[in-house]
């Protein structure tokens, strides 16, 4: 029986315990994981409501089906009206938690979005706000912050530089997307990072790389989930990473960063059928059910099958609860604070 003390553990051997779980996975790590999400979260499941916003983006990544160059897309922008909307019926079916994600839209100025935080922070004072838009400026993330946000998520993709530059056109810098990380928590948000699992050009070696680069950040979310290719990308014709890969670099993740909250993304639920249990018990304790207005939710298309009805949506959050309990956790509906900021609220 391996013994998995992960956050000991060089690259050298890191790169080696992937190896050898991805030839054929260890139950005990599975278990191991499932332990320490327990330990921390006592097998509650938390339930976040996310708005996608907007599907423009100024920014031209290569495996995104939002990036600039996607002309196959129509786009959308919703307004400030119609997301807070969506807050307020996600807050009347229970949802105590929201997402703000979007490209990064330059029609969208980060002064409307303040006051769309400050907003929301008005009406919904017992809620917790995450956001994900994107890198911005420290200014723009302190004055996020300030008007009421609580949490950022910004994926760094990969931890490995010219890999990330093999995924991202040359406009994009890694170092940049590494500042904007640490900019984050000094500016008080829980922060999230996030990888890719089988994206392009990917190997062994870089899936170690996120695992130490996550131990230094030492973030309070990560998100992630294996690549998806989409149809109107460069990397349309590349194959998807799997679902048994993903669930192993789920498992270490939580072993890596015990307290950490890791979704159960809607990319591996994709892969794997819609069947949420295997992530559970790999160790994620978040969903994060679609709550933008129907007639949106297909055009917010990261990558092919993406889905966005049944448990994925509003309207079936009951649905969606009755899967985690069956799964043998506890939906949760709360704020779903990283356990060392809970006591803050």
């Amino acid at each position: 029986m391996r013994d998995y003390n992960i956050s000991e553990c060089s690259h050298g051997e890191l790169t080696s315990i992937i190896e050898a779980n991805f030839a054929s996975p260890d139950p005990y790590l599975f278990a191991l994981a499932r332990k320490q999400s327990l330990k921390f979260y006592g097998g509650r499941v938390f339930i976040r409501g996310l708005v996608e916003v907007s599907n423009y983006c100024r920014r031209g990544c290569l495996y995104c089906g939002i990036n600039r160059d996607n002309t196959e897309l129509t786009r959308y922008r919703l307004t400030p009206e119609q997301i807070l909307e969506c807050f307020a019926q996600g807050h009347g079916l229970g949802l105590r938690s929201f997402v703000m994600q979007g490209g990064e839209d330059p029609g969208f100025p980060d002064e409307v979005m303040t006051d769309i935080i400050r907003e929301f922070r008005r009406r919904f004072a017992d809620s917790a706000l995450t956001l994900s838009l994107g890198e911005k400026s420290a200014d723009t993330y302190r004055a996020f912050h300030e008007a009421g946000a609580d949490r950022y998520l910004l994926r760094h993709e990969t931890a490995t530089k010219t890999h990330y530059d093999c995924l991202h056109p040359a406009d994009m810098d890694f170092d940049e997307r590494v500042r904007c990380l640490y900019t984050l928590k000094d500016a008080g948000f829980q922060t999230g990072a996030g990888f890719m699992v089988g994206s392009p050009f990917q190997t062994i070696n870089d899936l170690a790389r996120d695992l130490l680069f996550l131990k230094e950040l030492d973030p309070h979310m990560v998100g992630l989930g294996p690549f998806i290719a989409q149809k109107d990308t460069p990397f349309a014709d590349y194959p998807s990473g799997g679902a048994a890969l993903s669930l192993v670099m789920l498992a270490l993740t939580r072993l890596m960063l015990p307290k950490a909250m890791l979704p159960a993304t809607t990319a591996l639920a994709t892969v794997l059928g819609g069947d949420r249990k295997p992530m559970f018990d790999a160790g994620a304790n978040v969903v994060m059910p679609n709550i933008s207005p129907p007639e949106t939710r297909g055009l917010y298309a990261l990558y092919n099958g993406k889905l966005s009805a049944g448990a994925e949506s509003a309207e079936g959050l009951a649905a969606l609860a009755a899967q985690i309990r069956e799964a043998g956790y506890t939906p949760d509906f709360s704020r779903g604070d990283h356990v060392t900021e809970a006591r803050k609220h």
